[in-house]
């Protein structure tokens, strides 16, 4: 999950865990709306992992989003018992605007496109991460 103020990009690994691809992107409405939302993805999708993105700072400090991410993860986890995993989700937002461009998407789709690519690039480089760990 990508999750900021206005928008959640969420994602989903294939079976085997080896790629990551994109599903939603929830345009937030307040805590309620939200949580009931993801309530609803949690039983289409019964994630054994939840891997959230974590804003850091460039010298890899946390960031000023970082408290409103695990406050957030602290409320998702009261709804599943599917391990919540922070990853490093340094510069995916600046990535996904880039792939969005090079693939010529005019602005107004790349604003509800890009939250869901950024989770896709957050767990696919979790994915990365486990698979080469496990080899």
């Amino acid at each position: 999950m990508d999750v900021g103020d206005k928008r959640i990009g969420m994602a989903v690994s294939d079976a085997l865990g080896w790629t990551a691809q994109g599903i939603a992107t929830l345009e937030r409405q307040g805590d309620r709306h939200d949580f009931e939302k993801l309530a609803r993805l949690l039983e289409d999708h019964k994630p054994d992992r939840i891997v959230i993105g974590l804003p850091k700072n460039m010298n890899g400090t946390p960031g000023p989003q970082s408290q409103k991410v695990k406050d957030f993860g602290e409320k998702l986890q009261k709804l599943t018992d599917a391990e919540i995993v922070y990853w490093d989700e340094r510069l995916t937002t600046v990535a996904a605007h880039k792939a969005l461009i090079s693939a010529d998407v005019r602005r107004e789709k790349r604003k509800h496109k890009v939250d869901q690519i950024a989770a896709m690039l957050i767990l696919q480089s979790y994915l990365d991460f486990i698979n080469r760990k496990q080899v």
